[in-house]
C-alpha cells in the first residue's frame, strides 16, 4: 500500500472536524459533521457517534463513505482542504480498542457522552492546497490504480 504523503498527514493531524456522507437504508444521501482523529499507522479516521442519533442507523459496517476536512478558519484565497473516500471497519476489527483509546486521548470530554467509536479506512484522498498556488492538488490512493 502506498504511504500517505507528509503534507496530507500534517493537515489531517492539524484539524479536527470532518463532514462525512453516507447513504441511508433508502439509498438517500445523509451527511454529518463530527470530530475525528487521524491514525497515521493504519490510514484511518476515527469518529464517535451517539446512540439513537439520526445517523446511528446509517453508520453501517463496511459501508462506503465520502467526506471533507477543512480548517476552522481560512482565507478564501489560500483554501486548503481534503476530500476523501473510505470504508467503515467492522466493530470487531482488531484495532477498535486502540482507536477508542486514541479518540478519548484527543477528546477526553467524549467520555461523558454515551456512544460508540467507528473507523473509516481511507481509500482515496485529494488535498487541495492553494497556499502553494491556485489549484495545487496532492492525490493519494490506497491501491495501485491511477487516481481519478
Amino acid at each position: 500500500m502506498k504511504e500517505i504523503q507528509e503534507n496530507i498527514k500534517k493537515f489531517l493531524n492539524a484539524n479536527r472536524v470532518a463532514s462525512v456522507c453516507f447513504n441511508n437504508d433508502k439509498d438517500e444521501p445523509y451527511c454529518i459533521s463530527c470530530f475525528f482523529v487521524y491514525n497515521e499507522e493504519q490510514d484511518t479516521l476515527i469518529f464517535k457517534s451517539s446512540f439513537g442519533s439520526s445517523h446511528d442507523k446509517v453508520v453501517q459496517t463496511t459501508a462506503l463513505v465520502a467526506g471533507t476536512v477543512l480548517p476552522e478558519k481560512f482565507d478564501i484565497l489560500k483554501i486548503r482542504g481534503i476530500q476523501f473516500t473510505g470504508q467503515i471497519l467492522q466493530a470487531n476489527h482488531p484495532h477498535v480498542l486502540a482507536h477508542t483509546s486514541m479518540y478519548y486521548k484527543k477528546y477526553p470530554a467524549g467520555l461523558v457522552m454515551p456512544g460508540y467509536i467507528w473507523t473509516v479506512k481511507l481509500q482515496y484522498i485529494k488535498f487541495t492546497d492553494n497556499t502553494l498556488g491556485f489549484g495545487n492538488k496532492t492525490i493519494w490512493q490506497a491501491n495501485s490504480q491511477p487516481a481519478k
